[in-house]
């Protein structure tokens, strides 16, 4: 009798969380932490990131946590429209005094940045803001559930210059070129 109640007990837990979870995320709507309950403030952050433009971070160390020498690992990860989501990457911050500073350049037909923000005290503990989530930064283009919206969005979805092959388009070319050249040499010595 008590395994199933343990079991309807975490059942009922787990269910409760996710739908937490899923309340708290709106698609475009870019999640950001409560300044009440974190040891930093957003000094600067590019809302919406934009496919293939940098996208920057400064946050500020607050008082306490400077003194208390404190220091923080920011880590993104970047979602793309197919559904798929890169690993996360612990970035190389630009530190002056208590304020970080970071930025990528995310690639094209992404959904948002992920970004959040690790603790780590002089005793060696940690918490991570958020705990057991990300905030997020929504592109100017992005597709959810099939939904596209942003700013650079249309009824299409998302149109996208860059989804070429950079120097494909020469590379042809040339070989078009180069194979013309060849064939017209080959007629003028067999006549």
């Amino acid at each position: 009798m008590e395994k199933k109640f343990v079991i309807a007990i975490l059942l009922t837990l787990i269910f409760c969380l996710s739908n937490v979870s899923a309340a708290e995320t709106t698609a475009g709507e870019d999640v950001n932490p409560d300044d009440s309950e974190v040891p930093f403030t957003i000094l600067s952050r590019d809302s919406p990131s934009v496919d293939s433009e940098i996208w920057s971070l400064k946050i500020r160390m607050n008082d306490d946590a400077y003194q208390n020498n404190t220091t923080f690992e920011i880590t993104t990860q970047i979602c793309l429209n197919d559904g798929v989501c890169d690993p996360p990457v612990k970035m190389d911050a630009t530190i002056e005094g208590q304020e970080h500073t970071i930025s990528l350049t995310p690639p094209s037909d992404h959904t948002y940045v992920n970004w959040r923000v690790k603790a780590i005290y002089e005793d060696g503990n940690s918490t991570n803001y958020p705990f057991g989530d990300w905030y997020k930064t929504w592109s100017s283009c992005w597709n959810q559930d099939g939904v596209y919206g942003g700013i650079d969005s249309s009824e299409n979805g998302c149109d996208s210059d860059d989804e070429s092959i950079p120097g494909f388009e020469m590379l042809i070319a040339t070989t078009a070129i180069i194979f013309a050249v060849g064939f017209s040499r080959k007629n003028n010595y067999q006549k």
